[in-house]
């Protein structure tokens, strides 16, 4: 079942992040940004967030699941959107522990000059 965009600005709305949270449509679901960086994603109207190893400890009591078929389980953390302030933490947390995405690389539009 994709995620209702309703869903996407009820979590945009309790993370209290502005502009820096943005997100991208996926396979009718949607991935997760902060500054920049994937740090989870919206699946079937739930809330998986990238596991890291400083957020371990917030979220070792959240349920975890799959995402998407074949991925590994993620912790669901669908009972922090009624706590703004929980919430906000663990995704400002977890964008803190994660790498800056590595740039792409550019295209050269032509192979070999010849000249």
């Amino acid at each position: 079942m994709p995620t209702d965009k309703d869903f996407v600005d009820y979590v945009a709305e309790q993370a209290q992040l502005g502009g820096a949270l943005s997100f991208k449509r996926m396979f009718g679901e949607y991935g997760v940004y902060l500054d920049g960086k994937v740090i989870a994603f919206i699946c079937d109207n739930s809330l998986f967030v990238k596991p890291t190893g400083a957020t371990d400890i917030i979220t070792q009591a959240l349920p975890k699941r799959s995402p998407y078929p074949q991925a590994k389980p993620y912790p669901v953390a669908d009972e922090l959107l009624d706590d703004s302030d929980a919430l906000k933490s663990l995704l400002v947390r977890t964008a803190q522990d994660l790498p800056l995405p590595k740039p792409k690389k550019l295209r050269s539009s032509a192979k070999g000059s010849g000249i």
